[in-house]
């Protein structure tokens, strides 16, 4: 090819957004004649590599649209720090089979066993795996729906919540939430239920409620619970 057909290719390749072909074409294809490789199998490595490049952009783009506060996963879990917990059930977990069925996903605990560290690992495979994840506190979901209630811009907000794959509510419980806030997250749970699932995390599910609130009405919904306890507490 002249140098004006390969910069033709190159402006194709761009308007196509094949960044990895562009880069990639006229070294493979060197190497491909090295190695007396078929046009096909030529194709082949140019396409995968493509894939490939394009996947870990969409991993990388579901996991930022995550909004996590950092990153983590298991493999620096401390399996020996809560007293009682159920390994193979968390572990199960990870095959996301939950997300598929539509099943929540409810962490139990006191403060600092990692419940939050492994809501945080769920989200990180969901998002490998090929789900939309958000992750949020309950405060946070109260605060900003009260806000856009305020703002008329209810509707626009919740839909916010529904829309991913996986939705992650930290922290439920570990501050007293009001009737109105209760019933603004309760939209929220009602609006996911049996649509997409939820992984939440709780010190106790209905504890340091205001009042009747989406804790307790959470109880009534297909729930997969996973009870943490330190080794100052028992049960």
């Amino acid at each position: 090819m002249t140098p004006s057909d390969l910069a033709r290719l190159d402006v194709q390749l761009d308007c196509l957004h094949l960044s990895y072909v562009k880069s990639h074409y006229q070294d493979l294809a060197t190497a491909a004649a090295q190695k007396q490789l078929s046009h096909l199998v030529y194709l082949a490595e140019l396409i995968e590599g493509e894939a490939s490049v394009r996947e870990t952009r969409a991993i990388e783009r579901r996991i930022r649209q995550a909004r996590f506060p950092f990153l983590k996963t298991m493999e620096d879990f401390e399996w020996n720090w809560p007293k009682k917990i159920n390994r193979p059930q968390i572990q199960n977990l990870f095959r996301l089979a939950f997300i598929a069925s539509n099943t929540n996903v409810v962490f139990i605990s006191t403060v600092g066993l990692g419940k939050t560290h492994i809501a945080l690992a769920l989200g990180h495979a969901a998002c490998v795996g090929g789900h939309s994840a958000l992750f949020t506190t309950a405060v946070d979901i109260i605060n900003t729906l009260a806000a856009a209630q305020s703002a008329g811009r209810l509707k626009r907000e919740i839909a916010r919540y529904l829309k991913p794959g996986l939705l992650i509510i930290d922290e439920l419980g570990f501050l007293p939430i009001d009737k109105h806030g209760a019933d603004l997250l309760f939209q929220i749970i009602s609006g996911r239920y049996e649509r997409a699932p939820m992984v939440i995390t709780t010190n106790r599910v209905g504890a340091h409620q205001g009042g009747p609130g989406s804790a307790q009405r959470l109880r009534t919904q297909q729930v997969r619970t996973v009870e943490c306890t330190a080794r100052s507490l028992v049960g």
